[in-house]
């Protein structure tokens, strides 16, 4: 028992850490995105509903159970879904980070994408970090379809891309969760900079060499 409440104690505390990480360096804004960790007795914690990642307060953090049922803390955001797909496709997630970070959403507005790989492999950390990266239809906040479409990509891919909305990235840490999603929104940024030059981004062969690694 002792155990399980010292690691409670350090989750909570590093969630929050992450988030006014995240909040400062304007990668989120306002009461949007969340985060969450998966414990080792597969219960969850997460950011709750209407909390702005900046000022979280680590004792009222939502708490799910390993089936994914709020358990305490304060009201879960209505995003919970998305976690709850990832960490249930993805035994392996230790954690994962929802964000409305804004070259991303700018991206996931774009037309003409290619929905199977929304950005070129721009760097060699951006394929090592997050690969490839699939396109979810537009679907409402909060509506159960978003859940199913999530789902489908989730088993395959650790990192999604929300049309309209913002990236949903899964890691085996919560540092590993928190890089990838900075890495991705920095690959976005470059994408859109790079609109109207010319451009090299890696080979095939190249990417998939990084990819196997």
């Amino acid at each position: 028992m002792t155990n399980i409440l010292s690691e409670v104690t350090k989750v909570r505390d590093r969630i929050c850490a992450v988030g006014r990480s995240v909040f400062d360096r304007g990668l989120t804004f306002g009461s949007t995105g969340n985060i969450s960790a998966r414990l080792s007795d597969g219960s969850m914690l997460m950011t709750p509903t209407n909390a702005s990642l900046g000022t979280l307060d680590p004792a009222k953090l939502s708490r799910f159970s390993p089936e994914g049922n709020f358990i305490d803390g304060d009201k879960p955001t209505k995003e919970s879904f998305l976690h709850i797909c990832m960490y249930c496709k993805r035994p392996s997630a230790g954690a994962v980070v929802h964000l409305h970070s804004t070259h991303s959403v700018a991206v996931s507005a774009m037309a003409d994408l290619d929905p199977a790989d929304v950005l070129p492999p721009l760097t060699a950390y951006y394929v090592m970090r997050v690969g490839r990266l699939p396109l979810i239809p537009y679907f409402a906040p909060g509506d159960v379809q978003l859940a199913r479409a999530v789902e489908e990509k989730a088993e395959s891919h650790h990192a999604v891309l929300l049309a309209n909305h913002g990236p949903v990235v899964a890691g085996n840490t919560l540092e590993d969760a928190q890089y990838a999603t900075e890495e991705l929104e920095e690959t976005a940024r470059l994408f859109l900079l790079l609109q109207g030059h010319r451009t090299r981004p890696l080979t095939e062969e190249q990417a998939d060499a990084l990819r196997q690694r």
